[in-house]
């Protein structure tokens, strides 16, 4: 059985956990049998951050690799090593700034700091506002009942107290967060019931699954990917890289977000749904039923509302590993909250101490909350994801089952901070991420130019994930074998 996370953590030094340490820590809280410990190379201080954020994405890929490799032993394939680069891992938390078109860097997503950012509040507290696609800074706009400049906000969050504001945010369908310490976050409802990093869940009878020989660990497996921004996306395109087939569900409503869809992009094919329409949903249950994980990163219960659940699918596909990610957890009123990355560092105490980390070095004023220097709850929350997907699925071969896996921002956080943190001294100034990846950039040419951006960051001596070129067309909503009948047919269920 799975351990919580503050049972595991009873088992470790606090202050500062090796990567081994911390990806035998994981592996219990996956709940899967003891697997190869991969190799990690390379020192822990990488971004400057006391976070240890580069082995929080050493270790979550080393696990999915390692899962990986051992799914590919049950497929008859040898034994094999895994290594993971801190430098790489820690430079893959910021992926998508890392491409280049014709050698120049794409323009980056910048939300409108007008309605993004801190803001102190009438209270003396520090509240993070995120009006990243248009209609969410419409919408905290009208809530704040503010012009859209800057003056206008700030004069608009002062006369809010933080518990208020963020509750009303969360009322109407906005996302905004107080700034709390760790200790605030730990004694809240919500954080207490955020919960481990990684929870797998039996929510169906399937017989044991008997795979055929592939050369790839996920050979012959579908994933839909009904995801957005990073951490979705980056959990499914883990699966690509160990050799599935992804179908990318997009909305064409959706807002562009330039070079992170981009770079979330690669290995999938994508195709446009519009699920408010009874013929889009249709096809999209005749997808899930040749599938074998589904990858949702909507709101919790959203896709539900339109017959997407757990337990629908599972019912309809024995079998199906149904991928949960969300911002707070499952579990409790804040389950169903709207979230980034940036919300989630402020609620959870990540910004205020990074603030307070800037602030001993000169760079911010005492008691400024500051964010950390990547997106690291969304990149690693989502190689959680893909971690948990690939322990469902030696659980599907070992004991069957239909499986749900469940990961979230805060928990993520969390599992974060448990880590211990770096000696202040060790922290570099500066960061280049770029420097000395060149093992691990990848480029193509498309019709749109010449791309270059970085490819999979784990190393496996028998399975290399696969290298993949970003998509240069939409396709029709279907899987890419001609044959789609004879390919479900070549996962089967064991003969009892």
């Amino acid at each position: 059985m799975p351990v919580s996370l503050r049972d595991a953590l009873r088992q470790h030094n606090n202050d500062g956990m090796t990567p081994h340490a911390a990806f035998e820590q994981l592996n219990r809280i996956a709940g899967i049998a003891p697997l190869t410990v991969p190799q990690f190379e390379g020192g822990e201080a990488v971004l400057p951050t006391p976070f240890r954020a580069a082995t929080a994405a050493a270790v979550s890929l080393g696990l999915a690799a390692a899962a990986a490799a051992e799914i590919w032993r049950f497929r008859g394939g040898d034994k094999q090593s895994v290594a993971v680069e801190l430098a790489a891992a820690g430079a893959s938390l910021v992926a998508h700034d890392l491409v280049r078109r014709n050698g120049e860097a794409l323009a980056p997503y910048a939300p409108d700091p007008r309605t993004t950012g801190f803001f102190e509040s009438a209270d003396g507290r520090w509240f993070y506002l995120h009006g990243g696609f248009p209609h969410l800074a419409r919408g905290t706009l009208n809530l704040l009942n503010a012009r859209n400049d800057e003056s206008s906000v700030v004069e608009a969050v002062a006369k809010w107290n933080a518990l208020a504001l963020e509750d009303a945010m969360a009322f109407v369908g906005l996302t905004g967060a107080m700034v709390r310490s760790q200790e605030e976050w730990r004694s809240s409802v919500a954080g207490r019931l955020a919960g481990p990093p990684i929870v797998l869940k039996k929510i169906g009878n399937a017989p044991p699954a008997r795979l055929k020989d592939s050369a790839a660990p996920l050979g012959d497996f579908r994933v839909l990917d009904l995801t957005r921004v990073i951490a979705g996306p980056a959990a499914a395109r883990i699966l690509a890289w160990h050799g599935a087939e992804v179908l990318a569900v997009r909305s064409r409503a959706a807002p562009v977000m330039g070079e992170i869809d981009f770079a979330s992009a690669t290995g999938k094919r994508q195709t446009f749904l519009d699920l408010a329409k009874p013929a889009d949903a249709e096809e999209l249950r005749r997808l899930a039923r040749n599938a074998d994980i589904f990858v949702d990163s909507y709101r919790p219960g959203a896709l539900a509302g339109l017959g997407f659940s757990p337990a629908s699918l599972a019912h309809n596909a024995p079998g199906m590993i149904y991928v949960s990610i969300s911002a707070y957890g499952h579990e409790g009123r804040w389950a169903s909250r709207r979230g980034w990355e940036e919300v989630t560092q402020a609620a959870t105490g990540l910004a205020l101490e990074q603030g307070a980390f800037a602030g001993a070095r000169g760079r911010r004023r005492d008691g400024h909350p500051e964010l950390l220097p990547a997106p690291v709850c969304d990149y690693v929350t989502g190689y959680l994801a893909a971690a948990g997907a690939l322990a469902a699925v030696l659980k599907r071969i070992r004991e069957g089952g239909s499986w749900l896996v469940q990961v979230s921002l805060a928990a993520t956080a969390e599992w974060l901070q448990s880590l211990g943190r770096i000696d202040a001294g060790a922290v570099p100034e500066a960061w280049e991420p770029r420097a000395g990846l060149d093992r691990y950039l990848q480029s193509c040419e498309t019709k749109d130019g010449r791309f270059e951006l970085l490819g999979p960051v784990v190393r496996m001596s028998k399975t290399p994930p696969l290298r993949s070129s970003p998509p240069d067309r939409i396709d029709l909503p279907r899987w890419a074998s001609a044959h789609e009948e004879a390919n479900a047919a070549e996962i089967q269920p064991a003969q009892t």
